[in-house]
């Protein structure tokens, strides 16, 4: 049987071309026509399913005396030089005296201990009261003892922070040098997919530049807390799918048939069997990913929402390729052909891969719970499950129980309402040394603090940005605003059926990259699209530089209070511009 093309069907709106027949187009662009709309050229079949980097402008290579040659071979290496050089940046400032301050800050006292016994016994032991100041003493005492410790959250971020403690010892560099590590290679990750999200190398390092001066990010990652590992494997999971895109993709063009005969346009044409029908092979991509999202919601459970949203968020791809490509019911086709592998991808893959996280558990007869099956759960309906699944399993519920009920109030606590405007950050350190001690010189009074609040230039933009980021989905059907805003809601919307529990700002981490996306998105068009006059160019690019150098200012204001410096109160109160600072 001959395959049918749609070039022979009315009904996909793939082949509507602009300059087509006022009957192809949407109705509301229809009327708008009336009014002297004019629908934008749409790119062939295979810019959409192969969107290419655009050539480097001949222009400013010429501003800078660049011959043709030295300025592609300087765009070539920009693609690995240039986020190399933003992480370098990032990874300078959050090493900087990162054992400052020298204490145990904010709930550093819950999760370096418990990552220092996992690396012990495998399972979280006990530690006394008073056990922080016997660990920084010198001589160091460390009084941890085996028996199990009732822990709220899986063990794959303090295995993590744990990697630190078992190079460097258990101290404030130990516990939080993978931290640090991880929230450099975030940045990098950051710039790499930004580059292939916007198909531009200097919007992938504006995003990760962004984040590198992010004030919330930056405390974070000098923090041994587990927000910021599941930031990694967030984001992580994100670059893994988008590459998944892209390579599925490529398969589906290089399957299509040529438009002409010849195919010396290289142009293709829309084919219905083959996106309907070609199967995608095998996805190592999503699959990695899978493994990114279980080690997400193995460190705390709050991934399990981005889970389920990215797994929507791959199979909508999927379902935008195959029409792409030509079939003419691609959510059908999707059901057919994607849904399954991707359930098997994702959510199985994940589940595995958090249930292997509890190894440590597993292998262990000590940990708390560990043996609750072969004594209080011998009976049930769920005897036929191995011991140690119904024990996890009871302990996974007294936690839930725990999470759902957690209402005790907290100092510093904050509705998520008022999230994105920094409305209440949270302090994890303070001091107030005396003029003459702690390198206090002044009279007054001087004050010591490590503050979790966002660069608020930074975030006060980006409250801007994710505007056009919603209009850039909303009405130009913009995939790539649509994949930041699923990032955002996935990381950000969950927390709002939790208002009465204690939750806290820092919690926005997990969706910071997002937000700076969007940014760099928004400031990719405030610097015009290729082709612009020189005269737009030179005016989005200044606005955007402008832009840039008030965040950077803006994060070095707010250097001491993110670092723990000795500053005079003055200058403290200075940089508390809102009463709900302090």
């Amino acid at each position: 049987m001959a395959r049918v093309t749609t070039s022979d069907t009315v009904a996909d709106p793939d082949r509507r071309q602009s300059g087509g027949d006022q009957e192809e187009m949407p109705s509301w662009q229809t009327r708008l026509r009336r009014f002297g709309y004019a629908a934008r050229p749409r790119p062939g079949v295979r810019d959409r399913l192969e969107p290419p980097f655009p050539k480097p402008d001949p222009r400013l290579a010429a501003v800078f005396g660049l011959a043709p040659g030295t300025a592609a071979k300087l765009v070539r290496w920009s693609a690995w030089g240039g986020p190399l050089l933003v992480a370098l940046v990032a990874g300078v400032l959050r090493f900087w005296q990162l054992g400052s301050p020298h204490a145990v800050i904010f709930d550093e006292t819950y999760y370096a201990k418990d990552a220092w016994s996992l690396w012990q016994y495998g399972y979280e032991g006990t530690w006394p009261e008073k056990a922080n100041d016997k660990i920084l003493a010198d001589p160091q005492h460390i009084p941890l003892s085996p028996e199990g410790s009732y822990v709220v959250h899986p063990p794959v971020g303090k295995w993590i922070i744990g990697a630190g403690e078992w190079l460097f010892g258990l101290d404030p560099f130990g516990w939080r040098f993978m931290t640090a590590v991880l929230g450099t290679l975030s940045v990098l990750m950051l710039c790499r997919i930004g580059r292939r999200l916007f198909r531009s190398t200097a919007l992938g390092c504006l995003a990760g530049g962004l984040m590198a001066v992010d004030g919330l990010h930056f405390v974070m990652s000098r923090t041994a807390l587990l927000d910021l590992v599941l930031m990694f494997w967030v984001l992580a999971a994100f670059g893994c799918l988008l590459v998944d895109r892209d390579r599925t993709r490529e398969r589906l063009a290089r399957a299509l048939p040529p438009l002409d005969e010849d195919g010396r346009t290289g142009e293709l044409r829309p084919d219905a069997w083959t996106g309907a029908r070609l199967g995608l092979g095998w996805r190592p991509w999503r699959i990695a990913a899978g493994v990114c999202l279980g080690l997400g919601f193995a460190t705390k459970w709050n991934g399990l929402y981005v889970l389920a949203a990215f797994g929507i968020l791959t199979v909508l791809w999927d379902m935008g390729a195959r029409r792409t490509a030509g079939a003419a019911r691609p959510f059908r086709a999707m059901l057919r052909k994607d849904a399954l592998p991707a359930f098997v991808s994702l959510p199985v893959v994940a589940v595995g891969t958090y249930v292997a996280s509890w190894s440590g558990w597993f292998a262990t007869s000590g940990g708390y719970f560990r043996d609750w099956a072969a004594r209080e759960g011998a009976a049930g309906p769920w005897g036929w499950l191995p011991g140690p699944l119904r024990s996890l399993w009871h302990y996974e519920s007294e936690v839930y129980d725990f999470h759902v009920s957690l209402t005790s109030h907290h100092t510093y606590q904050s509705n998520p309402w008022s999230w994105l405007v920094l409305g209440r950050p949270v302090s994890y350190f303070y001091e107030s040394p005396k003029a003459g001690s702690d390198g206090c010189a002044d009279r007054e009074g001087c004050a010591r603090e490590v503050l979790a609040l966002g660069t608020p230039v930074l975030w006060w933009v980006a409250c801007v940005a994710l505007l056009y980021v919603v209009y850039r989905w909303l009405f130009r059907r913009d995939w790539r605003a649509g994949a930041i805003l699923c990032g955002i809601a996935a990381g950000y919307l969950p927390w709002f059926m939790y208002q009465e529990r204690t939750i806290f700002l820092f919690y926005a981490v997990v969706f910071l990259p997002f937000l700076c996306l969007g940014l760099a998105m928004a400031a990719g068009a405030l610097a015009g699209p290729p082709g612009v006059s020189d005269r737009r160019r030179t005016t989005g690019v200044v606005a955007v530089g402008v832009l840039g150098l008030l965040i950077v200012w803006n994060f070095i204001y707010f250097w001491p209070i993110y670092t723990g410096q000795t500053i005079p109160m003055s200058e403290w109160r200075q940089r508390m511009w809102f009463d709900t600072w302090i």
